[in-house]
């Protein structure tokens, strides 16, 4: 099933939703597994949602609400994440190649062998984040503040980090 633009309705797992999700309230909603590329969700609260192995690559996430959510395993790949809030997400072993997390709020998120290959975490908010054994190869980690980051078994070398705040 897939959420893509236009005027359709999908059912995902026995529940029917729009297309368009923007705004929408989906607090603890079950999306396990969802097939979701390409979705409209900017500003949405997801608020604990279950997104476990759902596809969510190239969606648009921005200024969504994502505290607490599980996406253990989801395809982030290409999203945009832009002033997000994650805080206290699972995002462990999470695809998010390519993706925009600028100023996003991942405070506390476990994302153990994530994959952020090129991702664009600008100005992130990382503070007491596991990355350890993430992938951050040629991820923007400037003006990021990972104060208490767990990265154990991070290579940073390939990682751009000029203007970043570690403190």
């Amino acid at each position: 099933m897939s959420l893509l633009r236009g005027n359709m309705t999908r059912v995902i797992n026995g529940k029917e939703y729009p297309d368009d999700l923007s705004s929408a309230y989906l607090t603890r909603a079950d999306l396990h597994g969802a097939d979701l590329p390409g979705a409209d969700l900017p500003g949405a609260d997801l608020v604990g949602a279950n997104l476990s192995g759902a596809d969510l690559s190239g969606a648009d996430l921005s200024g969504s609400d994502l505290i607490g959510a599980n996406l253990f395993r989801a395809n982030l790949s290409g999203a945009d994440l832009t002033g997000t809030d994650l805080s206290g997400a699972r995002l462990s072993g999470a695809r998010l190649i390519r993706a925009i997390l600028r100023e996003a709020d991942l405070r506390g998120a476990d994302l153990r062998k994530a994959d952020l290959y090129m991702a664009d975490l600008r100005g992130a908010d990382l503070r007491g984040t596991d990355l350890s054994m993430a992938n951050l190869d040629g991820a923007n980690l400037r003006m990021s503040n990972r104060h208490g980051a767990n990265l154990f078994g991070v290579d940073l070398s390939r990682a751009i980090l000029s203007g970043q705040d570690a403190n």
